[in-house]
């Protein structure tokens, strides 16, 4: 609602939507899709020359299709089983239910042998639901989270049903080689079908599972860090933490596969041991809000602010805490100020699909200054091998790596950051979405 309380659509800031939206206007297309309240139903419109299709979830759907299966058993699963599945049959049927309605939503305005992309892990039975309704289409896939290894992937009871969605599309993209791969693997082991390299033998047809790694909008962000206004607020923020001689920044969803807790053990560890002295370098951990009403990140939240408690506790000095923590969200203006402002940018989940942090941290270091201490875990630690690679669960490695990138030379940093930027302003979002749709019509 807008201050009249007429009510109003405001845009995704995602990379998803930024790197979609143009796409698909060119291509009259429609993007069916949640939209972001319960229990409301509203009617297709049309937004900024793009066709929105609302699809209605209710409040008990949201708890036990996305707070539950999609979040307290797949997501857990999909990264390593960081923390125990929950594998409950409510949970399970209305995941069938919300993605029966996103088919037959998608199945009622796809044109004539349309070409229809569907997004994440959320929907992973659509691709097999629609094409039973609409077998003129070609259905592309993309899953933005790990894909777990087959060892892993057996425990779920559904696996069969959640292999057999995916095996409904022609193209099944993954972040990296690796997903492709266990992809494929599990198809050949559960359901005794031939493959060869990234593709599957079905008896209809030929299934093709490939990586596309996905970027970020590498020309948004230089024009946010060229305003004026972004880089006096990079200058503020390091006056704001007294002109430290390092500052380090970890920007994540408050979430526990991101290895906030890690990070912050290590820099404490830095801290007794003398090695970095209050003062003289400061952490600010950006924590933003995330899946509030589910139990394990509510005991997450206060662990973290516990131990960020602790160290202040400690090390800090009246209105000088040596770790800065805030569990709220910013702006795109406001990051980007951050990243400028930043020395080490500290990116250590202890798995990720890709991670867009590390990579708009990048992409904003046009001056090439900056280090990043990047998880050998994150799929964007397969493009950025410049980074300083650290083992999340090794403290005393991660430890070691961010005394490196502190103490690396201005010449090491810059010939680092100057082969990372390459990469990312060659493959930007718009050239993954141009790639997977380019390979979804030559299937």
């Amino acid at each position: 609602m807008d201050s009249e309380g007429v009510a109003s659509w405001r845009r995704s800031p995602g990379g998803l939507v930024t790197a979609i939206t143009p796409l698909m206007r060119g291509r009259d297309g429609a993007w069916v899709g949640w939209a972001g309240a319960a229990d409301e139903e509203v009617e297709p419109f049309v937004e900024d020359g793009l066709a929105l299709v609302p699809v209605p979830l209710s409040g008990a759907e949201i708890e036990l299709y996305y707070e539950g299966f999609s979040n307290a058993t797949l997501w857990p699963l999909y990264h390593d089983v960081v923390a125990p599945p929950v594998y409950e049959r409510a949970y399970w049927d209305a995941y069938v239910k919300v993605n029966r309605r996103f088919a037959e939503k998608a199945a009622e305005v796809a044109s004539e042998g349309a070409l229809v992309w569907i997004q994440d892990y959320q929907l992973q039975l659509v691709p097999k639901m629609l094409r039973e309704l609409r077998p003129d289409l070609r259905i592309g896939f993309f899953l933005h989270i790990p894909f777990p290894p087959v060892e892993l992937f057996w425990q779920l009871p559904w696996r069969t049903e959640i292999l057999e969605g995916l095996l409904g599309a022609d193209l099944v993209g993954f972040q990296v080689p690796g997903g492709a791969a266990n992809f494929v693997r599990l198809a050949r082991r559960l359901l005794d079908v031939k493959t060869q390299g990234s593709q599957v033998f079905l008896d209809d047809r030929t299934v093709s599972a490939r990586a596309f790694p996905i970027s970020v909008d590498v020309e948004e962000l230089a024009e946010v860090i060229h305003r004026p206004e972004v880089q006096e607020r990079a200058r503020q923020i390091r006056a704001d933490l007294g002109e430290p001689g390092t500052i380090l920044l970890g920007v994540d969803r408050l979430d526990y596969t991101k290895g906030i807790g890690q990070r912050l053990e290590a820099f404490g560890e830095l801290l007794s041991e003398g090695r970095i002295k209050p003062g003289e370098a400061v952490f600010v951990q950006i924590a933003t809000p995330s899946r509030e009403r589910v139990e394990q990140y509510q005991l997450l939240r206060d662990e973290i602010e516990l131990q960020v408690g602790r160290l202040n506790g400690v090390y800090g000095q009246l209105g000088s805490p040596v770790v800065n923590y805030m569990h709220s969200s910013f702006t795109r203006d406001e990051l980007a100020a951050l990243y400028l402002a930043s020395d080490v940018m500290v990116v250590t989940p202890l798995r990720d699909g890709m991670n867009l942090v590390a990579k708009e941290y990048v992409a904003c270091r046009e001056d090439l200054g900056g280090a990043l201490v990047l998880s050998e875990f994150a799929g964007a630690a397969e493009e950025m091998k410049r980074a300083f690679l650290v083992n999340p669960y090794d403290i005393e490695g991660m430890k070691r790596k961010i005394m490196e990138a502190i103490q690396a030379s201005p010449a090491d940093r810059r010939a680092r950051m100057r082969i990372m930027r390459r990469r990312i302003v060659e493959h930007d979002v718009a050239k993954w979405a141009e790639d997977f749709l380019a390979a979804l019509r030559r299937t």
